[in-house]
């Protein structure tokens, strides 16, 4: 089993450099990064965590700029976004910036992507909450044309452009392992459609997590697919944890850190990576 660590990157916690470094020291595989641009002042939409929303939410850096600071000190660690909401970007920008950070890192971009649940905070990058994962589905599907083509165009209801040519293409091939957030119906589907792998957040499966991955390889097999590859986020830092994990075919646990000052974010890892068995 694969294990990574994933912190919110809050402007007053343990910088990233320096919290990458520590995580590849310390036996990590990956560090994954969440985004929020920004927490709408209203706070109508309740904060699927529980009642009060965290102060990291609109605290937390860009990620991809985090990412590229972390790969600058890093020489194996994997680089993820966990989860980068697209449809609070723009595609083609979008295509640059995560071919750009796999160029600079050497091919260590894991693309996480989710469709986001702030209604208030996508409504003001222009989606509608309704239409979220079909606009996410086009951009997606563009931004593969772009990855992988010298001269690529996409037409659709969302995403629209005549052919286009963008540098750097990525190091991996075709593009980035792009990994799907979420458990809602339709997860699944959208995970064997145009996903290279499935990031379901631990308490907030629809059902067991052991039926879900089930159904998902299920679903791979039907559609000629070989195994889709599942990582978990909030894994607990227990043995007994991690090889229940192991026997339902999860490929990598992520253990979230505080967004707190070194002195209390690193003991965190520490005891992640004794549970893992690390080092």
């Amino acid at each position: 089993m694969k294990f990574g660590v994933t912190m919110f990157p809050a402007d007053y916690a343990i910088p990233v450099p320096e919290l990458a470094r520590a995580a590849e020291e310390s036996g990590f595989d990956s560090l994954f990064l969440p985004e929020h641009t920004h927490i709408p002042a209203s706070r109508r939409t309740p904060w699927p965590g529980g009642r009060e929303l965290p102060l990291e939410y609109s605290h937390t850096l860009d990620p991809f700029v985090a990412l590229a600071a972390a790969a600058s000190v890093t020489k194996s660690l994997l680089l993820g976004t966990g989860i980068c909401l697209v449809i609070q970007r723009d595609p083609i920008v979008l295509a640059k910036e995560v071919a750009s950070l796999d160029h600079l890192s050497g091919g260590r971009v894991l693309f996480g992507i989710g469709g986001g649940w702030n209604v208030e905070e996508m409504a003001n990058h222009g989606t509608r909450f309704p239409v979220r994962w079909k606009v996410l589905r086009e951009r997606i599907l563009a931004m593969k044309e772009i990855w992988t083509r010298d001269e690529a165009e996409f037409h659709g209801q969302f995403v629209d452009f005549d052919p286009i040519w963008s540098w750097p293409k990525p190091v991996q091939k075709p593009h980035p392992p792009v990994l799907i957030g979420g458990d809602g119906p339709r997860t699944l589907g959208r995970v064997v459609e145009y996903g290279d792998g499935w990031v379901p957040i631990m308490g907030r499966s629809a059902a067991p997590l052991k039926e879900r991955i089930g159904e998902l390889q299920r679903l791979a097999k039907a559609a000629g697919r070989a195994p889709v590859p599942v990582t978990i986020f909030g894994c607990p830092p227990d043995p007994g944890a991690i090889e229940e994990f192991a026997a339902m075919g999860v490929e990598r646990c992520l253990f979230w850190l505080p967004p707190a000052p070194a002195e209390k974010a690193l003991p965190v890892m520490k005891r992640a990576a004794e549970a893992a068995g690390l080092g």
